[in-house]
């Protein structure tokens, strides 16, 4: 699974006006047997893409984010990002 898909997957399991954590992703992506840090690069620029897209929006303690960095919760377009 490449990590935009995972991204999709884990927002649309959650439901509407819900977010999720990058971490959240990249553990889904590690499974059992990876370390999940390693694949926070993906997770980072899949979601930094999939913003400039328009396929999901970026906040930190509900106020929007433009880029990637620092903490940050992934929500679907047009969801609340709280």
């Amino acid at each position: 699974m490449k990590a935009d898909e995972a991204i999709i997957a884990l927002l649309l399991e959650r439901g509407a006006d819900k977010t999720c954590c990058p971490s959240e992703v990249a553990r889904r992506l590690a499974g059992p047997d990876e370390d999940w840090r390693d694949r926070m690069g993906d997770v980072h620029a899949a979601t930094q893409k999939m913003y400039g897209d328009g396929s999901v929006a970026i906040s930190w303690k509900g106020k929007p984010r433009a880029v990637s960095d620092g903490p940050y919760r992934i929500a679907l377009r047009g969801a609340s990002a709280n």
